[in-house]
């Protein structure tokens, strides 16, 4: 505690500090002949990425699209500013090798995974995606996410509580200069724990000297409504009509649900139109302008913008709102002071999905019966939201304060970041959509980082050409996780629209639940870098740091990490004319920090006394108590840190004057000593026990190609390509205590298997009649499934143990939910003042569980069942994959033959999809003042090239669940006007 208020009283003088140099320094600072600014991208702390900073830096210059590695995009990068992508994951997606990118919905605003270089463990559940997403830096600021710990009080994580909104959404690609991948193990040593998943290096736009300059850029974009093929229950009936001719008795054509019955029904076999109310085109556009200058002591930066992205579907979209602003001060040759604050609010329109709501409002109603694809009634329904509140806010504020000194050969560093977001969601939903009970519920989320860092770093020269560099670095960084979260049932009626309470004297019996909590972590981290270099032939550089962290246990509170890397440039070695030609590789052992502090006492007592599907029950009998974390699992006492070992050696070529360039890296990486939740026997009353030893290693191959096929100056003609493509495949290597294999939640990991693979039934057709079912000859008994005799119209389902008895011992592992092959590619052609550019992003060598598929198949079970996926959106009216070709198996069958567990729904996909086309018009210099002016019209997922038979390949979930629910990804075209000034 003491070591924390010292560091806490560090920071604010610091503050103090940074301010009064700001303040004094500005006042006084001139406008002569000075130097400039000793290096203003000092704010981004550069001295992270010290392996390859200088080639970095060059390749930034000559903006060119790739740098040799093909890890960078740059400002110069024109389609990438001209197309107007909101997230940071839909600007890297297909455009930096080794990085996937998942969009499982196109809502605005929604969160979208990012996974370099594949996953290193499961993913059964949202938190163990979350602690495999990539990290993000802004300048050197390391952003937050939306932690899981509120999980723990949902009985699913189907959506988080609060608004869900995409934290990477608030970036404006017009004031970002760079966007660089960071997946070396020597420079993720160098940047910590926080990066061990790999990371992406984001830059803004920084100010400049000289000139005052700026630019102005507005766009509006048409989304239009995409074609359907809409359905209503004479479809339905006429599907479901041959399993009842074959295998329905009486009492199943009685419990025939009533909106299939009845014919003469027009509000189900009536038009149906749903679709003219849900699907409405609509605008989107965008705004900002950048004004910079200042002299060669003092400039500044003014970053303004205002965007609104929308989808046709559901009147759903998303409003941003951005100010940043930077400023470098100089005031004496050898003392820099720079600092940054930027800051963000998101508005969110969301889906009206009755499963969503539900998930909100924690119960399950009578799903029986259907929204009706009547227009009439649909938009009868939907002005029952008119009574309703759904408001999602987010705001965000990320900050540096940057204080660096040189003094002949030695530099010192001082930065102070913050990143600050909260979360605001207010819901009120009336009577008339939630079964005659109102629900209201509010949602306060904080999070906040504070980092600090430090280093000093001198260049000695020891001998002809040759130099040492030595840095010393600390830093701390302190991250606060909160939520305060208020749901109310059954107020008085829909005008009070705040039913807080509990019992009050009026008699009404509002009931209520209040939920607060709150997380916070600390990371203290220490390391010595050394770089050696030889007349820019070659480069030898390593780290040994020491981080600890508050999320372990005091026995293991402390690890060692380390890395070593070279760079080799042969091209200058061997003076090869017209041709770079660099070899470079790199080790390093990294530790894995928790994501949240369980793990750093042993097993802590819960005010939670519920069960799996009542988590959050906080008395007995209406007695407040305390249990132990049954619902959670049992952690071990002395957890050693999870860590990784990843070697990657790589090399680039550039020919002909780096017009032509290529890049490959290959990697092997093992994550070691993994946590995971191993089951334990029923008695123990726990869902499981933790512990440590998982160990899953990815091996891989990125490549990438940049060339410039013709450069004609002459003629005024430029062509250029570009493309990456990664393979990544993932084994399963150890698990804890020696286990070969254990089975968590409905899934089974087995040593030497994939992570991501699907454990399933071998289905092996159908039996056409009871004659076919095998018979045991030893006991006369037929082939059951966990014990239920198999039928005529069941499906065939291997027994590969033998035993007569088909169950979990015979399921099978198969298939992939991460793609092993991605990538993207891309050209862009220029002729006079007209350019036009095509990107495309692929996803190979994939699997997916088609639950789409099983869950009308599976229509008996899913039309009384009270689960989320017997949930019928309205836009289940219409036509989706033909099911002709699956077998017609008996849906009665107690089997359930059309469950979800069989390869039949475990199917391969691929696509190819055109991200973007543009066209784009350089205006003569008419405006007055303008250095450039830009006209361009893009069009935005136009093409998908697959066989894929539902609505979207991407729009799987983060388990490879294709539910045929999401909100499908828009098609916009875009016509905007830039102007730099």
């Amino acid at each position: 505690m003491k070591f924390d208020f010292f560091l806490k009283k560090i920071g604010q003088y610091v503050v103090v500090l940074c301010c009064g140099v700001f303040a004094s320094n500005y006042a006084t600072a001139q406008t002569d002949d000075a130097k400039v600014i000793a290096d203003t991208t000092a704010t981004i702390d550069s001295s992270f990425l010290f392996f390859f900073n200088n080639k970095t830096k060059s390749n930034l210059a000559s903006g060119k699209m790739f740098n040799l590695q093909n890890r960078m995009i740059n400002a110069d990068t024109n389609f990438i500013n001209l197309i107007p992508k909101i997230s940071i994951q839909q600007m890297v997606k297909g455009n930096l090798s080794g990085v996937y990118v998942r969009e499982s919905s196109g809502e605005p605003g929604v969160d979208q995974n990012l996974f370099i270089q594949g996953i290193n463990g499961p993913l059964m559940s949202k938190k163990d995606l979350f602690e495999q997403q990539a990290v993000v830096y802004l300048n050197g600021i390391p952003l937050m996410r939306d932690h899981p710990f509120a999980y723990e009080i949902q009985k699913n994580d189907y959506l988080r509580i609060g608004t869900n909104t995409n934290t990477l959404a608030n970036f404006n690609i017009n004031n970002i200069e760079s966007i660089e991948v960071i997946k070396d193990p020597a420079r993720l040593a160098a940047l910590g724990p926080l990066a061990a998943n790999g990371a992406i290096w984001v830059t803004s736009k920084n100010a400049t000297s000289g000139k005052t300059s700026g630019s102005v850029n507005i766009y509006s974009g048409y989304a239009p409504a995409p074609r359907v093929s809409p359905t209503n229950s004479a479809y339905e009936f006429a599907f479901r009509k041959p399993y009842y001719d074959r295998y329905a008795n009486v009492e199943d054509l009685i419990n025939m649900p009533a909106y299939l019955k009845d014919s003469t029904n027009t509000d189900y076999y009536g038009p149906a139109n749903w679709y003219k109310s849900y699907y409405k085109p609509t605008f989107t556009y965008g705004a900002d302008a950048a004004l910079t200058g200042g002299s060669s002591r003092a400039n500044f930066r003014l970053f303004l913008s205002s965007v609104r992205d929308a989808n046709a579907a559901d009147k759903t979209g998303l409003e941003r709102h951005n100010a940043s602003f930077y400023i470098n001060i100089a005031p004496m040759e050898w003392l820099n002071f720079s600092s940054m604050i930027s800051y963000n609010r998101m508005d969110r329109d969301r889906n009206k999905n009755i499963t969503d709501r539900l998930v909100e409002q924690r119960y399950l109603p009578d799903l029986a019966n259907p929204l009706t694809p009547n227009n009439n009634l649909y938009n009868k329904y939907l002005r029952e939201f008119d009574k309703a509140i759904d408001l999602n806010v987010n705001h965000s504020l990320q900050s540096y304060f940057n204080l660096s000194a040189k003094f002949k050969t030695l530099v010192f560093n001082s930065n102070l970041m913050l990143d600050y977001s909260d979360i605001n969601r207010d819901v009120f939903w009336p009577k008339t959509l939630l079964e005659k009970n109102n629900f209201v519920s509010h949602y306060l989320g904080i999070n906040q980082r504070v980092n600090f860092t430090n280093y000093l770093t001198n260049i000695f020269e020891i001998g002809h050409k040759q130099s040492l560099k030595i840095t010393a670095r600390q830093n701390y960084t302190n991250d606060m996780y909160r939520y305060k979260y208020a749901i109310g049932y059954n107020g008085p009626n829909d005008f009070v629209k705040v039913n807080l309470f509990h019992n009050n004297t009026s008699g009404q019996n509002y009931i209520s639940y209040y939920f607060p909590n709150s997380l916070r972590t600390a990371l203290m981290s220490l390391s010595g870098e050394a770089e050696y270099e030889l007349s820019d032939l070659l480069r030898i550089n390593a780290v040994v740091r020491r981080d600890g962290s508050s999320t372990k246990d005091v026995n293991n509170r402390w690890f060692t990490g380390y890395s070593a890397g070279f760079d080799y440039n042969a091209g200058k070695q061997f003076a090869l004319d017209n041709m770079d030609l660099n070899l470079y590789g790199g080790y390093a052992k990294l530790g894995k920090i928790n994501v949240d502090d369980r793990f750093s006492t042993n097993s802590i007592y819960s005010s939670y006394v519920g069960w799996q599907n009542e988590p959050t029950l906080g008395t007995f009998n209406g007695i407040p108590a305390l249990a132990r974390p049954y619902n959670y699992g049992w952690v071990n006492a002395n957890m050693p840190w999870a860590y990784f070992e990843k070697i990657n050696i790589g090399a680039r070529w550039g020919l002909f004057n780096s017009k032509v360039q290529f890049g490959i890296d290959v990697y092997n990486r093992n994550d070691k000593n993994g946590t995971i939740l191993v089951p334990t026997p029923a008695e123990w009353g726990y869902e499981g026990q933790y512990k440590s030893g998982l160990t899953v290693n990815n091996s891989g191959v990125d490549l990438s190609v940049y060339a410039k096929i013709i450069d004609n100056e002459m003629q005024k003609i430029q062509w250029s390509i570009n493309g990456n493509l990664s393979y990544n495949n993932n084994k399963l290597k150890a698990l804890p205590n020696g286990l070969d294999e254990i089975i968590i939640s409905g899934t089974k990991l087995k040593v030497g298997e994939r992570v991501d693979a699907y454990w399933v039934y071998k289905n092996e057709g159908k039996y056409n009649s009871d004659a076919e079912v095998p018979t045991n000859s030893s006991t006369g008994r037929k082939l059951t499934y966990n014990g239920v005799p198999f039928q005529s119209g069941d499906a065939k389902w291997a027994d590969l143990n033998g035993d007569f008895d088909v169950n979990d011992e015979d399921r099978i592992l198969i298939g992939n939910f991460m793609p092993k092959n991605y990538g993207g590619f891309g050209t862009d052609i220029t002729y006079h003042r007209f350019s036009i550019n095509a990107q495309f992003y692929f996803a190979l060598k994939q699997s997916f569980l088609n639950q789409a598929a099983a869950s009308r198949l599976d229509f008996v079970n899913g039309d009384f069942s009270k689960s989320l996926n017997s949930v019928k959106e309205i836009t289940s009216w219409q036509k989706g994959e033909d099911l002709s070709a699956y077998p017609m198996y008996n849906p009665w069958s107690s089997v359930v033959p059309y469950q979800l567990s069989q390869d039949l729904f475990v199917q391969d996909v691929n696509y190819v999809k055109l991200r973007s086309l543009s066209l784009t018009y350089r205006v003569p210099k008419t405006v007055k003042n303008a250095r450039l002016m830009q006209i361009y019209l893009t069009g935005n997922n136009l093409f998908t090239f697959s066989k894929f038979k539902g609505s979207d390949p991407e729009l799987l979930n983060y388990q490879g669940v294709y539910d045929g629910k999401a909100v499908p990804l828009q098609k916009t075209v875009t016509l905007g006007v830039k102007i730099d000034f």
